[in-house]
């Protein structure tokens, strides 16, 4: 079973930036569609992006859209989310996805019920 390791999270003030990285250890990302999600407090888990296994498809919640970035290097086995011009609604855990059978497109991969294999999270602050 997969194991997704998200690092990158922390402390940022209004305006900044973070790049969060999701890595697997003991697992081959790399032929597998993988996504970023986030779940705030009080509020469901929502999905941020996702990306296909090329890293040609991508995908973004609207509320992102313009401001963060996904990426992956295969070759590294890694995926990125690069996030600018933070805000504090932004805050919340952001979790990595993957799932054997999953897809990036308009209608699909974006929601958490896409994906079976989750990382621990890693928690993004936006505040002053």
């Amino acid at each position: 079973q997969p194991q997704l390791v998200e690092s990158g999270g922390g402390l940022v003030q209004p305006g900044g930036s973070l790049r969060l990285s999701c890595t697997a250890p003991n697992f081959g990302l790399g032929y597998y569609t993988m996504a970023w999600f986030r779940e705030a407090p009080g509020k469901e888990r929502e999905g941020v992006s996702c990306i296909g296994i090329s890293g040609s498809n991508t995908r973004y919640a609207s509320s992102v859209k313009g401001r963060f970035t996904i990426s992956r290097d295969n070759a590294k086995n890694t995926m990125y989310l690069q996030m600018n011009m933070l805000e504090p609604a932004d805050t919340a855990v952001y979790y990595c996805a993957t799932d054997a059978f999953g897809t990036c497109s308009a209608i699909a991969g974006m929601a958490p019920s896409d994906y079976e294999y989750w990382g621990q999270g890693t928690q993004v602050t936006v505040s002053s």
